[in-house]
């Protein structure tokens, strides 16, 4: 069996791919930062933001939504001019109204009840054989990505949101020929 073939060469991504890519996500709080993270992957590639993540976990005081949700200008200056993370106004405001957006929807019912009702708490398991059959977005991410905009996220279109609905475990697209698949599929659990 052969790994997904989008995982490699570099081990960083080997790594993700072997023990976070798919696995089922139920923090809200975790939830939220593979959110943003794929936000700001917007353009680039995944391993741009792998190789930065711990640079913007410290930027980003660990991605707590509570206090990111009371930054400001002064917040956003001092992360445009910090070169350990990307440095784009629109994705750090985006950020930063996205932790409100969080904070309405996790304080109303919880962020992970919010985003797992999409799939009635159990990962939707694809039998893909080969990367060219996964789609880029499905109508679900459509869906996804349309109420995360009527929430107030921004920078979470409907690409961006099938992206973390795979990171996240709400899908699993390990290809059926991945080592990866069958140990996925066996974390789904209703929710």
């Amino acid at each position: 069996m052969e790994r997904c073939g989008w995982a490699g060469p570099e081990q960083i991504y080997i790594d993700y791919h072997d023990r976070e890519w798919g696995v089922p996500e139920y923090d809200s709080r975790a939830l939220w930062e593979k959110l943003i993270l794929d936000g700001f992957q917007a353009g680039l590639s995944w391993i741009t933001i792998l190789k930065k993540r711990e640079n913007f976990r410290a930027a980003f005081d660990g991605f707590d939504p509570h206090v990111i949700a009371e930054w400001g200008e002064e917040d956003v200056t001092r992360l445009l001019g910090d070169p350990g993370i990307i440095r784009h106004r629109g994705k750090i405001e985006a950020a930063i109204g996205n932790a409100r957006a969080w904070q309405e929807i996790e304080a109303r019912e919880g962020f992970d009840a919010f985003m797992w009702r999409y799939v009635e708490g159990v990962p939707l398991q694809n039998n893909w054989q080969s990367l060219a059959e996964v789609p880029p977005a499905t109508a679900l991410s459509e869906q996804v990505a349309k109420d995360l905009r009527k929430a107030g996220f921004r920078f979470c279109g409907p690409t961006i949101t099938y992206a973390w609905m795979e990171a996240c475990g709400l899908v699993n697209d390990h290809l059926v020929t991945c080592p990866r698949h069958a140990p996925v599929a066996a974390m789904a659990k209703g929710r």
